[in-house]
């Protein structure tokens, strides 16, 4: 309704009921009497009603005031639950960061960043959700997070985004792998003809290599295996038949103990931008901001 009462007239309506003074009234809005005095007209002409009577010795209300003064303490009894939960909810939302990563990032970079972070903010509670890079985009469309981290080649134009990091994927092997005692670089045609086992569609670390072979003129074939964590694939890759494409972040152990071996390979471009991910509409700001600055100084 365009004609609703003004809350403040409202306000003064009632407190003229509790006071018996416009005067007083007045005051306790921090208005000056006059215009009191016209947010009070300005009310009874949109109700049609009067609703004060203005004497020397003061003012009080009508017997159709006292009706319309209750309902007035219940309206603004309800605006004052209505902000007051408002702010409960802002609070709420201030002291709960949420964001989501990609398996890569999730592992072996998010818990650097969220340790500093949370010495910054003890009082904060944050809220790691974890899955592959195209999950990260759909949770971040479906405006379920505020921010992402992913490994993708390209994001969705309508996506906001910052390089926060660099990656390189590394082909290997298990000690009983013909490869592991090869000296010659594997060439990308190799690599396609081999018994491979990956991530699946839709993870950040699968996309990279797609595109590192589209560009070098070999797409990618069916694959052998394709397994939904990075730990799998490391366990399929160690057993020895199968050549796995991870993150060097995700082989460091093993290849320091000997598990794996990591091949040469030529005519690829294996290196890729780990990113923070927003709607533009929702740049970050505050907490959400801190953690990308964070995230970059890790690098």
């Amino acid at each position: 309704m365009s004609n609703r009462p003004d809350l403040t007239a409202l306000e003064i309506l009632v407190l003229v009921a509790e006071t018996g003074s416009l005067g007083a009234a007045a005051r306790r809005v921090g208005m000056a009497q006059p215009n009191a005095s016209r947010a009070l007209a300005r009310l009874e002409r949109q109700l049609g009603l009067t609703l004060v009577v203005r004497t020397p010795a003061g003012s009080r209300v009508t017997t159709e005031g006292e009706v319309v003064t209750a309902w007035a303490r219940e309206a603004l009894g309800a605006m004052d639950r209505m902000i007051l939960g408002a702010r409960s909810l802002a609070a709420e939302q201030a002291a709960h960061l949420t964001v989501a990563a990609s398996l890569t990032i999730a592992e072996y970079l998010a818990p650097r960043w969220l340790a500093r972070f949370r010495r910054a903010h003890t009082d904060l509670h944050v809220s790691l959700a974890v899955g592959n890079s195209g999950e990260v985009l759909e949770q971040l469309a479906a405006r379920k997070i505020p921010l992402g981290f992913v490994e993708t080649p390209t994001v969705p134009r309508t996506v906001a985004s910052t390089t926060v990091a660099r990656d390189e994927l590394v082909v290997v092997v298990g000690t009983s792998h013909p490869w592991a005692r090869r000296r010659t670089p594997v060439e990308p045609g190799e690599l396609i003809a081999a018994e491979l086992v990956l991530r699946e569609v839709g993870s950040g670390t699968r996309d990279t290599l797609v595109r590192a072979l589209e560009r070098s003129g070999t797409p990618l074939a069916a694959t052998s295996m394709e397994l939904a964590s990075t730990v799998a694939v490391k366990a399929a890759a160690v057993e020895g038949s199968a050549v796995a494409v991870l993150s060097e972040l995700a082989v460091t152990a093993e290849l320091a103990t000997g598990q794996l071996v990591a091949v040469p390979v030529q005519g690829l471009d294996l290196t890729r931008s780990l990113r923070a991910v927003w709607l533009p509409e929702r740049r970050p700001e505050g907490t959400a901001a801190e953690l990308i600055r964070i995230a970059k100084a890790s690098k």
